[in-house]
C-alpha cells in the first residue's frame, strides 16, 4: 500500500507511525511545508485517557513523549484576583516541539519517508497513491480542494485571541479572569517543561480595540498584556515563538470524511476549541481509529467507511463540549458578578461534561466549599 499525507502534525505523524507498524512494507510519504525544527506555538496538554491510548498503541513514543511532560492534577480559576484550586484533574504538557520531533524520530526510525520544506500547492501532484491523508490543519488545502464532497462548515468565532509563552512557571492548568479599563482578559496558561509556559490570551473584539492592540507591533502587545496580567506574571516576560498574531477561532466541521480514496484527519476535519484542551487528542485519536479501520483484505473506500461510522459519534459529542466552553468563553463578562466559588464551579461545569458528583468524586473539598456556600447564599 502506498499513502500519501500532507501534514506532518500530530494527526500525519502518528497515522504514519501506526500504518508502519502494522505492515512495515508500507510506502508512506509525509509532504510537510514547514522544517522539522519549525514550531508555531508552547505546549499542548494531554488528559490521562489519552496517555492510554497512546501507550497502547506505541510504546516507544509513549516512554519517551512521558518522559519529557510536566504532570499535574490541579485547575486553578482566578477571579477578582483569588485563586481557587480544583483538584483531580490528570493533565500533562509538553512542547509542542518536543512532542513533534519525538513523532518525527519514531517516523525515521520505522521507515517512514519524511519531506519536510514541501509545501504541496496542488494535491493533484500526489494522488498517485492507494490512500491520500489530509493532515493539514484547519485551512486544509486538501479539504478545499474537493470541498464539494466533503461539505465542511467553517464558524469564525468572536473572541480574538494570541498565543504565547513565559517563564513564569503555572503549576496546573490556569484561568484568569482580568479586567482594566478596556474590558476583560482571561488567559490560559500551563506548564510545559521545567521553564516554560503556555500563556494563550483571549478577549472579545470589542475590548481588543478598545484596548488598541489592533494597532500595536509584537513588542507593545506583550507590554500590554503583562500589564494587564502583572500579579499573575510576577515579573516574568511574555515570550513570542515565530511570529505573534492575533487569531479568531475556526470551528471546523465536516458532512462527509472521505472521498473515493482520500481522507481528513486532525484540524482539517474538525476543531474543539482550546478552553478545553483537545485538538492534539482529537488529532491522535483519530490517527488511531483509522489506522485501527484498515484490517486485512480490507479495500480502502469500505475502510474509510467504517472510520466514519466509528469515529464520529466520539468527535461529535466532544465539539458539542468544546461549543458549550466556547460559548461560556465568549460571554464570560456576564458571570464576573458570580462570588469566586461560584465562578469557579461554573467554569468547571462548563462543557457538561463534568457534573456535580464527578466534581464531587474528584475533589470532594471544592464541592463541600461550594455546598456550603450555596447554604449561606440561598
Amino acid at each position: 500500500m502506498k499513502i500519501n499525507i500532507v501534514g506532518g502534525g500530530p494527526a500525519g505523524l502518528y497515522f504514519a507511525i501506526l500504518m508502519k507498524r502494522q505492515d512495515p512494507g508500507r510506502d508512506i510519504t509525509i509532504f510537510e511545508r514547514d522544517k522539522a525544527s519549525d514550531t508555531f506555538g508552547w505546549g499542548i496538554v494531554f488528559s490521562d485517557r489519552t496517555f492510554s491510548y497512546l501507550e497502547e498503541s506505541d510504546e516507544p513514543s509513549f516512554k519517551e513523549i512521558l518522559a519529557n511532560c510536566e504532570i499535574w492534577d490541579n485547575v486553578d480559576i482566578v477571579h477578582r484576583g483569588e485563586k481557587i484550586s480544583v483538584y483531580g484533574n490528570h493533565f500533562s504538557g509538553i512542547a509542542r516541539i518536543t512532542f513533534l520531533n519525538i513523532l518525527q524520530r519514531r517516523c525515521a526510525e520505522l521507515g517512514v519517508n519524511l519531506r519536510f520544506s514541501t509545501n504541496i500547492t496542488d494535491v493533484e501532484t500526489i494522488k498517485d497513491a492507494d490512500l491520500i491523508v489530509g493532515a493539514d490543519g484547519a485551512n486544509s488545502l486538501v479539504r478545499r480542494t474537493y470541498s464539494d464532497a466533503f461539505q465542511p462548515s467553517i464558524a469564525v468565532r468572536h473572541n480574538k485571541y494570541i498565543w504565547l509563552g513565559t517563564h513564569q512557571l503555572f503549576h496546573g492548568l490556569t484561568l484568569t479572569f482580568r479586567e482594566n479599563q478596556a474590558g476583560l482578559f482571561i488567559a490560559h496558561s500551563y506548564k510545559f517543561n521545567k521553564t516554560t509556559s503556555t500563556f494563550i490570551v483571549e478577549c472579545s473584539e470589542a475590548v481588543w480595540q478598545q484596548a488598541g492592540l489592533n494597532e500595536m507591533n509584537e513588542a507593545q502587545t506583550c507590554n500590554y498584556l503583562e500589564a494587564v496580567f502583572k500579579d499573575d506574571l510576577q515579573g516574568h516576560r511574555l515570550l513570542t515563538n515565530n511570529f505573534v498574531k492575533w487569531l479568531n477561532f475556526l470551528l471546523v466541521k465536516n458532512q462527509h470524511w472521505h472521498h473515493r480514496n482520500i481522507v481528513l484527519l486532525g484540524d482539517a476535519l474538525h476543531t474543539a476549541h482550546f478552553s478545553i484542551g483537545s485538538g492534539t487528542k482529537l488529532a491522535l485519536e483519530d490517527a488511531i481509529a483509522l489506522a485501527q479501520s484498515f484490517a486485512p483484505g480490507k479495500e480502502v473506500p469500505e475502510t474509510l467507511v467504517d472510520f466514519e461510522n466509528t469515529r464520529k459519534p466520539f468527535v461529535d459529542d466532544l465539539q458539542d463540549a468544546a461549543y458549550a466552553s466556547l460559548i461560556l468563553f465568549e460571554n464570560a463578562k456576564d458571570e464576573l458578578k458570580l462570588e469566586p466559588i461560584p465562578f469557579a464551579y461554573k467554569f468547571m461545569t462548563r462543557s457538561k461534561k463534568i457534573n456535580h458528583e464527578r466534581l464531587r468524586r474528584r475533589d470532594p473539598n471544592f464541592i463541600a466549599a461550594y455546598e456550603n456556600w450555596l447554604r449561606q447564599n440561598g
